[in-house]
């Protein structure tokens, strides 16, 4: 634990950290916000999940685009922007009365606009610490993200649940609204600037380690989606018990990201992963009892914070600073695709079979990411002894004799 107080006494770190946890907050919120919400205007998970996808298919499709606007408008004007829309599309979903279309468009504009905080967040993790401390900082920060997936979908069961998800919807609009401007105000996000990309849109995806990232957290989160789908039906949308199995989930995963998600990285280390978080899944289509399905995924969560810093590192060490954000962004693309063909289809299975139709779809899905890491595991960078930035970019720089190429000088 040595290793990470020194990366928490770096100046700006838990500044940071802190800032865009809060900004980030209400994506763990969202979700289970708008499928109760939904559910519980229409009385059917399928179409809760078909909202809940085009949300999701919103966020993908934008995910790049937006981190990439990061570099052209820099990072204060994208998330403004942003986050403006994000409330009032959230806000929409509170209406009553409306045609399932529009609340449909309005999921779909809100994912569109979400702030690409995260992509902000690790574009300026190289600017705060050494290369050797930056694998670190990458688990610290998706270990600490799980306090998210802890708590809010406990709040979010019983403010929806005691209150009203109208209700719920609108808290999460409050908090877009405060973080965001926690994160925006900070003079690191001001300060740090993402050089424009030389190249077209989509070319970081030459780049075997970015599309590896990408299809994981495709996989991954298809997996999760599918998992959270069927607890949330379980236990139906009145009973607290949904929540606490979720944060169960996550307090795995925080536990996992802290034990080993720092380790040496290599090319196994994906399949070694997957495996865990497979093992995890396949318990929960045992029983769907509340302490077995909680036990269950404790030992998946293990794996999740770990799998995601892994993505990370590997995407950061090759790729150009310059490509970074994107990079990001293709890679949270992935994540919310997955995301949303994971709920919708775990919403029709539940529809059709019931619950036990959305643990066994998601061991189905784990299984297709174990066997994809280990088909492409020479594909997969060795960082052991290596660090994890990202490489610099370079420019002719005239002198008195010709030219020379040296690295552009970081702001």
């Amino acid at each position: 634990m040595s290793g990470y107080r020194e990366v928490v006494r770096a100046k700006g770190v838990v500044r940071v950290i802190s800032a865009q946890l809060t900004a980030r907050f209400p994506g763990g919120m969202t979700s289970l916000a708008v499928l109760l919400h939904i559910e519980h205007m229409t009385g059917s998970y399928g179409l809760a999940g078909t909202v809940l996808a085009a949300c999701s298919i919103g966020q993908a499709t934008a995910g790049p685009v937006t981190s990439r606007w990061m570099g052209r408008w820099g990072m204060r004007r994208v998330l403004i922007v942003t986050t403006t829309v994000i409330a009032l599309a959230l806000a929409g979903l509170t209406v009553p009365g409306l045609p399932f279309p529009a609340y449909a468009a309005l999921g779909l504009l809100a994912g569109l606009a979400t702030p690409p905080v995260q992509s902000a967040a690790r574009t300026i993790y190289p600017k705060l610490v050494t290369a050797s401390q930056l694998t670190r900082l990458y688990a610290l920060d998706a270990s600490l993200q799980e306090i998210i997936w802890i708590v809010a979908p406990v709040l979010t069961t019983f403010v929806a649940t005691q209150v009203s998800t109208q209700f719920a919807l609108w808290m999460i609009v409050a908090i877009y609204a405060a973080g965001g401007a926690w994160f925006i105000a900070l003079p690191e996000v001001g300060s740090v600037r993402i050089p424009p990309s030389k190249h077209g849109l989509g070319r970081v995806l030459r780049k075997p380690p970015v599309v590896l990232a990408t299809v994981m957290g495709f996989l991954v989160l298809a997996a999760i989606s599918c998992l959270e789908t069927g607890v949330v039906a379980t236990f139906d949308e009145g009973s607290l018990e949904a929540g606490l199995v979720l944060a169960v989930f996550a307090a795995g995963s925080l536990s996992g990201g802290l034990g080993f998600g720092h380790l040496p990285i290599r090319p196994s280390s994906m399949a070694r992963r997957t495996a865990l978080m497979a093992v995890g899944v396949a318990l929960t289509t045992v029983s769907l009892n509340v302490w077995w399905l909680g036990g269950s995924l404790f030992i998946a969560g293990l794996a999740v914070a770990p799998l995601f810093t892994l993505m990370f590192a590997i995407t950061s060490v090759s790729v150009k600073f310059s490509e970074s954000a994107e990079a990001y962004g293709w890679i949270n693309t992935g994540q919310l695709g997955g995301a949303a063909i994971g709920s919708a289809v775990a919403g029709f299975l539940i529809d059709g079979i019931g619950p036990q139709a959305a643990f066994a779809a998601g061991l189905g899905v784990t299984f297709i990411a174990f066997l994809a890491s280990l088909v492409f595991v020479r594909q997969f960078p060795d960082l052991r002894g290596r660090d994890a930035s990202p490489q610099p970019d370079t420019g002719m720089i005239q002198t008195l004799t010709g030219t020379l190429q040296l690295p552009d000088a970081r702001p």
